[in-house]
């Protein structure tokens, strides 16, 4: 896995931008289109780059390292609020979900973020609030949604007296004071950040494309609820998160054990309160902005949950240690097993499975047609044309689509003459039996809301392009297919 070539927004954006920043020393990037996300992750990997050279392992392996900084994070955060034992077993609970485990070796910023996030926890909880804020200030100069957790800490030290004296219990963690300013210098960076943006580009948060699609095109208060509801199962049930919080909700039943003549201590209130309102200002501000519906944005929430669940069965089960190695199992098996329900592949190992087939189709064209002009959409279209994404050793012509639905399809048909073969492939994993998905109303709302489309299965989309298909593999609900339209013969003389 260490040497396989990039996969989705990877290849779109991440490893260009790093790049980029590379060759010319520029935090803006210039070969995609700069969505703003701030640059720390993008010159870390340049640094790595410049060190060790530009390859494929040495960006896994820094990913690794960022990875492997955040479950120390972890492990600080859930051993400062709770034990040892809770910290060894949170920390493994985490490093196995199939979210954290798939991102581990990804080049993305997510990861980086919740880790930063995690630090400044960590410190906030400790009484290190300058620590806190200059973790707070990295994680946010990693991703802007970093600015979450600093910002609902600091709204928490200003509600928390009234919250006080309407329940008569002190739910505090530390009263706000001149030093609860710091945690606002998160936000000023992130600004200064933006300024820096449109300075370089004319544009704040983003090209006109990405700002649309991730926010004006969200406002609408039915797409916001279903959004919310998924933020929260992405928190407390996704890829088998779920067995962690029943057990969870199980053991809340049971009293707590004793360790001789004391009860065991749980996490304090006023820290589970800190957690709660992070993860709160996570799935509330994500579902209004994000055109994707990601599990990955909510990995800075995910360990938090975690971390209360395994503390919860340390202090009211006997046998904690074989409840959580059955959640142990649970996750591994999330890494193999796709789920009865629409998600993305890059949530578990099926990411692999994409790329290996992608690396397989594209060498077949590279090799029976170099010089085919080639109908397909992204990522594919930047995986045939930039060989540094590690797929081919040339570039190819392609001419592009937006995906493979019926009406797209048709479209490139009334212009066969301009391709000669066509790549096409699942630009979304369909399960074979969905739980949701059967329902028409259900498809036409996704439709609707969330962009949701069916790509045609490659016969249907060889009998509209007039071709045929020769080259085709499938691997657990994904696919792909090389189609040869009539008039190959003569491109290849």
């Amino acid at each position: 896995m260490l040497r396989l070539p990039y996969f989705w927004d990877e290849a779109g954006y991440y490893i260009p931008s790093a790049r980029d920043l590379l060759l010319t020393g520029s935090v803006i990037p210039t070969s995609p289109p700069s969505n703003a996300h701030p640059p720390l992750i993008m010159a870390f990997l340049a640094a790595c780059w410049k060190i060790a050279g530009f390859s494929i392992p040495v960006t896994r392996v820094a990913m690794l390292l960022v990875a492997s900084f955040a479950l120390t994070g972890v492990f600080r955060l859930a051993r400062t609020v709770a034990n040892q034992q809770v910290a060894i077993a949170a920390t493994l609970c985490t490093a196995l979900y199939p979210v954290f485990f798939a991102q581990s070796t990804m080049a993305l910023i997510d990861l980086g973020a919740a880790g930063l996030a995690f630090w400044g926890l960590e410190s906030y909880l400790a009484g290190h609030l300058r620590a806190a804020v200059v973790w707070f200030s990295l994680a946010v100069l990693t991703k802007e949604t970093a600015v979450l957790v600093p910002a609902a800490l600091f709204a928490w030290e200003v509600v928390g007296p009234w919250a006080n004296r309407w329940t008569g219990q002190d739910l505090n963690f530390r009263r706000i004071d001149a030093k609860s300013l710091g945690l606002l210098l998160p936000i000023l960076f992130l600004c200064l950040w933006y300024g820096f943006h449109y300075w370089r580009t004319g544009y704040v948060f983003g090209n006109p494309e990405f700002f649309r699609y991730n926010v004006r095109a969200t406002t609408s208060p039915l797409r916001i609820l279903l959004a919310f509801a998924t933020r929260l199962w992405q928190t407390i049930g996704y890829l088998h998160l779920w067995v962690l919080t029943l057990l969870m909700a199980w053991a809340m039943t049971r009293p707590p054990l004793r360790d001789g003549e004391r009860e065991r201590p749980r996490i304090s209130v006023p820290v589970q309160l800190v957690f709660a309102v992070s993860i709160l200002a996570f799935a509330t501000a994500l579902a209004v902005v994000g055109g994707a519906v990601l599990a990955r944005y909510m990995l800075t929430a995910v360990p938090l949950v975690i971390i209360l669940a395994v503390s919860t069965l340390w202090r009211r089960i006997r046998a904690w240690r074989l409840l959580i190695a059955a959640v142990c199992v649970a996750f591994v098996a999330g890494l193999f097993l796709n789920p009865p329900y629409g998600f993305s592949p890059e949530d578990n190992l099926a990411y692999a499975d994409f790329v290996r087939m992608h690396v397989d189709a594209e060498r077949f064209l590279e090799q029976r047609y170099p010089s085919a002009r080639v109908l397909t959409a992204w990522p594919a279209s930047d995986e045939i044309t930039q060989p540094y994404l590690g797929y081919l050793n040339r570039p190819m012509r392609v001419v592009r689509i937006e995906d493979f639905t019926v009406e797209e399809l048709m479209s490139a048909a009334e212009l066969r003459s301009q391709f000669d073969v066509a790549l096409v492939f699942s630009t979304k994993y369909e399960p074979p039996h969905p739980l949701l998905d059967r329902w028409p109303a259900w498809e036409r709302l996704k439709a609707r809301l969330f962009g949701y489309h069916r790509d045609l299965p490659p016969a249907v989309a060889a009998q509209l392009l007039d071709g045929r298909i020769v080259f085709t593999e499938a691997r657990h609900g994904l696919w792909i297919a090389v189609i040869e339209i009539e008039r190959i013969e003569e491109a290849r003389r």
